[in-house]
């Protein structure tokens, strides 16, 4: 996590400086600030910073990993990584559901961004409990 948290602080600096020599560069160039622009350039710049302090938080409390460690080796990382679904139709369904609430948007209609809504929870729903069967033993059983 120490690499991760640098790396989004070190993005988030450079937004920073590009929010205020955007701004002065509009200002100059305009005869008045581009709000657009700017005031993109500051949001990438918190979410950044959150990214980064989240990463700062966690890299406190955790051990460090053989990414972090300038001595580690190839194998220090071997093992199992976790489970991985070898194919789903679930991330498509998805995909076609915030296509309906993004269609609703565009055309302002707030039924149809409300179904497409639901739609977006129901399938992601779906793709969380995929692999979920449902059949837990307990010790009476």
């Amino acid at each position: 996590m120490k690499t991760e948290w640098r790396l989004f602080l070190i993005i988030a600096g450079f937004l920073l400086f590009a929010t205020f020599v955007y701004g002065f560069w509009t200002e100059g160039q305009l005869g008045h600030v581009e709000w657009i622009g700017t005031v993109a350039l500051g949001l990438s710049f918190l979410l950044c910073t959150m990214c980064g302090g989240f990463f700062w938080f966690v890299s406190r409390r955790i051990d460090l990993r053989p990414e972090d460690r300038p001595d580690a080796e190839i194998s220090d990382g071997a093992g199992e990584i976790g489970f991985f679904s070898p194919g789903s139709y679930w991330p498509f369904g998805i995909a076609l559901a915030a296509t309906v609430a993004g269609l609703g948007l565009v055309f302002w209609q707030l039924w149809l961004v409300a179904v497409g809504m639901v739609a977006v929870i129901l399938t992601a729903c779906g793709l969380l409990f995929e692999y979920y069967t449902g059949t837990r033993r307990t010790a009476e059983h």
